[in-house]
């Protein structure tokens, strides 16, 4: 059994950090979080120390750290994006491995720095993309790999998560702070697209606002149209009131439908990162490289018919 911390326990994503903590057979042990409605704490462990001031928890990991049998073996972070280099730096110097949420960091210049700490402590950071254990995934990766085809695939990936008012109320609502919903959001699915389709070759940005954004990717094997939103009005009529999520990716005109499936992919992230086959810094440098060029990038008028259906403007006439 490993011991395990949690920095950013009150945040929207940690209880499914504590559930897979958990359902590996593993021990919260500690927790952070600037804010103190962290009560969910309790139906995971009643013995977990939590500090609302970083310094505190810091010298508590390093008291333990004198035992073997205290000491904090993992570092799970969920802090906001912008903390995120800050925090994995600390926990590997703390000597604990790292699993942390994503984007890992903001910018692919960062991942350097990560990889000279993680030489300079011995210990590693792993990042949490779960979409890759996501069967739908795999049989379209599965499938685009057996097949030999030379014309590339006409993909159509729609990607809407709706989010209530708490959204731009919360730091994610700050681009300094989330970087925007092409780095908090999106950073799965171009990851997804990059494992199923290959190496990026083009990208082009159509729109972009604090709600949704949307362009065109040219992969090896794919052209891409891609649209993302947490605006619940963009929710197709088809399903609305049935389901606050839509997540589909059309390969030729076949759906390979997304929208379920996700409520247990951090335990499966968790068992792989445990069992040795964590995703690290080199594996998810591609998806933060082009996360950084569309938030660079300055929006252009599709071309053509390179315009997802839904985003703003539609397809280009």
């Amino acid at each position: 059994m490993k011991n395990f911390a949690l920095i950013g326990a009150a945040g929207y994503i940690a209880p499914r950090h504590m559930q897979a903590i958990q359902a590996t057979g593993n021990a919260l042990v500690a927790a952070y979080d600037i804010n103190d409605s962290v009560g969910i704490i309790d139906s995971i462990s009643t013995d977990c120390a939590f500090f609302t001031e970083f310094e505190r928890f810091l010298e508590h990991a390093w008291r333990v750290k004198r035992q073997p049998t205290t000491a904090l073996d993992y570092i799970a972070v969920c802090s906001p994006n912008h903390l995120h280099s800050a925090h994995i730096v600390a926990g590997l110097y703390l000597g604990c491995d790292v699993i942390c949420e994503k984007p890992l960091v903001p910018m692919p210049s960062q991942l350097d720095e990560l990889a000279l700490v993680e030489k300079e402590t011995g210990r590693r950071v792993f990042s949490i993309m779960q979409l890759r254990h996501h069967p739908a995934i795999h049989e379209l990766r599965d499938r685009v790999a057996a097949e030999a085809s030379t014309v590339k695939y006409e993909v159509e990936l729609t990607y809407i998560t709706s989010r209530g008012p708490w959204y731009m109320e919360s730091w994610k609502g700050d681009p300094r702070r989330s970087f925007g919903v092409v780095a908090d959001i999106g950073v799965h699915f171009f990851d997804m697209l990059h494992v199923i389709f290959g190496q990026l070759e083009r990208s082009v940005l159509h729109h972009i606002d604090d709600y949704k954004a949307s362009g065109f990717l040219e992969y090896e094997k794919a052209r891409v149209r891609w649209f993302l939103s947490i605006d619940p009005s963009d929710v197709p009529n088809t399903v609305k009131g049935q389901q606050a999520t839509y997540r589909v990716i059309t390969c030729d005109g076949e759906s390979f439908e997304f929208s379920s499936g996700f409520n247990d992919l951090h335990t499966v992230s968790y068992r792989e990162i445990l069992a040795g086959r964590g995703f690290g810094i080199e594996a998810v440098r591609h998806c933060l490289e082009t996360v950084h060029a569309i938030r660079m990038a300055e929006p252009e008028p599709p071309r053509g018919s390179e315009g997802h259906p839904l985003a703003p403007g539609g397809r280009a006439r």
